[in-house]
């Protein structure tokens, strides 16, 4: 898997939450059986999305999860952040600190090449480009 758990649950949620009309807002319990994700677990992912300002929560009747923006400005970027799942610049894939082109590591070409290509899909992707039809209701 490219993604940890945390960050591919996190765009599950955000991807059902962009397909919401505007205005509206969804309970963690229809969130969950929407998402296929374990309740408690969503409840994390939320928290993270809700301190990150991706997504506002509010209690009682009416309450639930809503985007805080509209889908079109939520980068997949800022959502692997908010879940510590973001391609770490300079990180040595092998272990050795720092990435150095004048001393690579084993890995170095194609770790390089990966991090530029997960970095260039997930800043420019947003939630706009969510298949809202492909979502279940």
């Amino acid at each position: 898997m490219i993604l940890n758990q945390t960050a591919v649950y996190a765009l599950r949620a955000a991807a059902a939450l962009a397909a919401l009309p505007p205005g509206m807002s969804i309970r963690a319990q229809e969130l969950a059986e929407r998402t296929h994700v374990p309740v408690h677990y969503l409840s994390k992912v939320m928290r993270r999305l809700v301190l990150a300002g991706l997504v506002t929560s509010r209690k009682g009747h009416g309450g639930g999860f809503a985007l805080s923006r509209p889908p079109k400005q939520v980068t997949f970027a800022e959502l692997l952040a908010a879940t510590d799942a973001a391609p770490e610049p300079g990180k040595c894939a092998y272990g050795w600190g720092s990435c150095d082109p004048d001393d690579p590591c084993p890995l170095h070409p194609t770790w390089s090449s990966l991090q530029e290509m997960v970095g260039a899909w997930s800043t420019s992707c947003t939630l706009d480009d969510v298949d809202a039809d492909a979502l279940p209701p």
